[in-house]
């Protein structure tokens, strides 16, 4: 269900605004983005799975508030970021 290290510290290479980078809003939200996806796709397999499914809803609010921050921070950051990963905005 979890994406693994590996997968993670790839993210955070490509994400990250300087070297040891892992705390900025890109990062935070780049690294849910991947959770959520692993979640959907566990959760198509087990559709009686509530358990991961509160989880997959704590991701995506959590990320939805990030998202909102950086969009009032700076919005060039914000267009550039979804572009990125893809959602829908």
């Amino acid at each position: 269900m979890a994406i693994s290290q590996v997968q993670k510290n790839e993210i955070i290479a490509k994400y990250a605004r300087h070297e040891g980078d892992t705390g900025s809003a890109e990062v935070q939200i780049a690294v849910l983005t991947a959770d959520i996806n692993a979640l959907n796709e566990h959760l198509r397999v087990h559709k009686k799975d509530h358990h991961s499914y509160v989880g997959l809803l704590k991701k995506i609010g959590h990320r939805r508030n990030l998202l909102a921050y950086l969009r009032s921070k700076d919005v060039v950051r914000y267009r550039e970021l979804i572009k990125s990963l893809g959602l829908r905005r």
